[in-house]
């Protein structure tokens, strides 16, 4: 089945009992017993639900695992994923990683015990020179806000003869445009909250895993740490996957035309986009995905004042999170990014005057418009 067709009729896709063609919400916080020793696939609803169970087959289906799994937030699942490793454990990381990701790991994991790396460039990596206590690769590609491409089949090659755990962050790309486990990822994570639920309305997380045995670790973290997806979200969840492909070609599209329009506008310093031919991750992103999504960033040249160009926004939603169908501007270095350090924030570029936009599905030109007047509105005054 295609991924177009998957996003409608993948996982659980209909009532059994019923007929309904949406998957009931099921507000149950436990479940009746037959008799002792029996139950009918379910206990207590942190351990399972059934309409939790609709999303995590459905992501399971999407991203070709073998199991999936649905959390409170797209945080949820990233800490419940980074506790499969131990104390005393080492990862590597991109260096410009999602400010939350990073956040968890250098302020919490940090307290039991894990340890981590920042590598520039994980494409021309060497691999070799990692110590024996390097146990995980966690990458994020493209990565938030910068748009840099990771090669995954590269990496995954290199940590399988190490026999490192590959753990993608999809939320960028989704399912829809990108398969990780499919190139040797071992984990996929998603915040869902972003392209999957793609209406502003529900915080979750997701992670899917093509290994039976980190499944079953994954099965009893999740249990036992309890972050898991309430059933009225999941069912939001999975309405919003329902519509990810139209959704997403227009969002790629809308992003292909205003990163080319940014690319010629005098007013812009640089601008950070995997679908431009000139990136520097155009080829590899080419080979491993589809697309090449819908958020593009960008920096204003000097001259341009980036808090007036904020201010003058009408159309475009200043605020944190994208993958809404709404277009959304954000200031990474004092929002998603402000958990950084100012010194590897301010080295790896996200500097004041770089600003994200995730690209809605609104008219082009009416965006188009709305980007031109805050720019003209930023012009600093000689």
């Amino acid at each position: 089945m295609k991924i177009d067709s998957l996003v409608i009729h993948g996982g659980i896709s209909s009532d059994k009992i019923t007929g309904a063609v949406n998957v009931p919400v099921y507000l149950s916080s436990t479940f009746k017993q037959p008799e002792f020793g029996v139950n009918l696939g379910y206990e207590y609803a942190r351990t399972g639900n059934p309409t939790r169970e609709s999303v995590e087959k459905l992501i399971s289906d999407l991203e070709g695992g073998v199991r999936g799994f649905a959390f409170a937030s797209g945080m949820a699942a990233t800490s419940t994923v980074l506790n499969l490793f131990k104390s005393g454990d080492r990862i590597l990381i991109n260096n410009n990683l999602y400010g939350g990701t990073f956040r968890v790991i250098d302020k919490v994991f940090s307290n039991f015990g894990l340890k981590y790396d920042i590598v520039e460039d994980f494409n021309t990596f060497d691999f070799s020179t990692i110590s024996e206590d390097v146990k995980g690769v966690f990458i994020e590609t493209p990565t938030n806000p910068l748009l840099s491409i990771t090669d995954i089949k590269r990496v995954a090659e290199e940590a399988k003869k190490r026999n490192l755990t590959v753990i993608v962050d999809n939320t960028f790309m989704t399912p829809y445009f990108q398969n990780p486990l499919s190139l040797g990822a071992d984990i996929v994570v998603h915040s869902a909250t972003k392209y999957l639920g793609g209406h502003s309305d529900v915080v979750a997380g997701l992670a899917v895993t093509n290994s039976t045995e980190i499944a079953e670790r994954l099965a009893f973290l999740q249990n036992s740490i309890g972050a898991v997806l309430p059933p009225f979200d999941s069912y939001l969840l999975v309405r919003g996957i329902k519509t990810l492909s139209v959704r997403l070609d227009k969002h790629a599209d809308n992003a292909q035309k205003i990163a080319e329009y940014l690319k010629a506008h005098e007013a812009i310093e640089e601008v950070f986009y995997p679908g431009l031919k000139d990136h520097p991750g155009h080829e590899i992103q080419k080979t491993q995905a589809r697309g090449f999504g819908g958020v593009v960033s960008f920096k204003l040249k000097e001259g341009y004042d980036f808090k007036k160009f904020i201010n003058s926004l009408e159309l475009i939603t200043f605020g944190e999170s994208l993958g809404g169908i709404e277009s959304l501007l954000c200031h990474p270095a004092s929002m998603t990014h402000a958990a950084l350090p100012v010194e590897l924030r301010e080295r790896i570029g996200i500097k004041d005057n770089l600003l994200r936009i995730s690209v809605g599905i609104e008219n082009f030109e009416d965006l188009r418009d709305e980007i031109e007047q805050a720019i003209i509105n930023s012009k600093e005054e000689k």
